[in-house]
């Protein structure tokens, strides 16, 4: 951001110097000065040698400078263009990073809770083999488990450095935290109203294109003369006297059809180019979008069959597989089948809600303007 906040500077600092006369031209020398006969090599007066200094000035026609002018101004709002893209780019990748960060904090302490949820489950099952419960072999599963359960945790633990060090890098902080709640991630997408024309990367084109019309001008403007107007002063034997001298010269665009009609039409190309790449990135960010709202609304779908379907009954069942081995009906592979599905489905809620608080924010910071 601060890099493009420099290339509006230069841009706003360049626009100054457009269209303006170019600078003069000073020219000085030694007119009519002998080089053979009698007087070859040294002055006389009977010859015309004089000292000659003079000042020229080309201006150029009024098209051009107006057309350079229009060029700076295209060039200063496309660099703001760039400038609210880059910022537009920036908010997105931070408003992910800070979802990533959330929910990899939540999926640790997930399963932290669940570890110590289980703690009764390690203890049991010593025990049951000391009572002959259980088989001596039974008493194993308990310690897969539970060693499947630090795997996924230290596994956590780095995906959660990730997300910091991602979070980091678009924020400047060292050691960002997220802070306060989620937002909003149950979007009405059947009542949004997405003006595409209004996305950053689309509102560039209209500089582009105003800088295309630009050039296309400047290229017409060499088909009318420029002018360059000289004035200079000559120094002679006083018996002769000085001299003063006014000019102009015109150049003659004589042969446009094969000097400026090929550029002319070669910028006219490069206008209709940047046209039709607009059309391409409307028709490509219509169908992102569309991609976008479908696989948000399927994710939510997803999401909340797995919170108010699958995790209550594997909750119920988790309840129901405890009481039987308590009453000595079911197994401790019986449990831990029930605690293992317990756990997977608990992760996988939050990692589905996660999904869905990712492609909300996306969604918002891209289509929303900035809701």
């Amino acid at each position: 951001m601060r890099a493009s906040a420099l290339n509006v500077e230069a841009a706003q600092a360049s626009a100054t110097a457009a269209g303006q006369l170019p600078d003069p031209r000073l020219s000085f020398g030694l007119s009519g000065f002998p080089i053979s006969g009698p007087s070859a090599g040294r002055f006389d007066e009977t010859m015309m040698t004089m000292f000659k200094v003079g000042i020229q000035q080309d201006v150029p026609s009024g098209a051009r400078r107006r057309a350079e002018r229009n060029i700076a101004e295209a060039d200063i709002d496309m660099a703001l263009a760039s400038a609210e893209t880059i910022l537009w780019e920036v908010r997105i990748a931070t408003g992910e990073a800070w979802i990533d960060l959330h929910y990899a904090e939540r999926r640790l302490a997930v399963l932290e809770d669940l570890l110590v949820s289980l703690e009764p489950l390690w203890a049991a099952a010593p025990s049951g083999v000391a009572s002959s419960r259980i088989r001596p072999a039974e008493a194993l599963e308990p310690v897969e488990l539970r060693a499947d359960l630090e795997d996924r945790r230290d596994r956590l633990q780095a995906d959660l450095a990730s997300a910091r060090a991602r979070l980091s890098r678009w924020t400047g902080d060292p050691a960002p935290t997220t802070e306060g709640p989620i937002p909003n991630i149950d979007l009405s997408i059947e009542t949004w109203t997405v003006r595409l024309s209004d996305l950053p990367p689309l509102r560039a084109y209209s500089a582009a294109t105003q800088r295309a019309t630009a050039d296309v001008d400047l290229a017409r403007a060499a088909r009318s003369p420029d002018w360059s107007f000289e004035v200079s002063y000559g120094h002679r034997d006083p018996m002769f006297g000085d001299l003063v001298s006014v000019g102009a010269s015109v150049r003659l665009p004589l042969f446009q059809t094969s000097r400026q009609e090929p550029v002319i039409q070669a910028r006219a190309a490069d206008a209709l180019r940047v046209s039709a790449e607009r059309e391409s990135a409307e028709r490509a960010w219509l169908a992102q979008l569309q991609g976008d709202l479908a696989r948000y609304s399927s994710a939510r779908a997803r999401w909340i069959r797995a919170r108010d379907v699958v995790l209550p009954s594997l909750r119920n069942r988790a309840d129901l597989v405890t009481a039987s081995y308590a009453a000595g009906t079911a197994d401790l592979s019986d449990v831990l089948d029930a605690f293992t599905s317990l756990a997977d489905a608990r992760l996988d809620v939050l990692d589905r809600e996660a999904e869905v608080a990712r492609q909300a924010v996306q969604i918002t910071l891209t289509y929303g303007s900035g809701q």
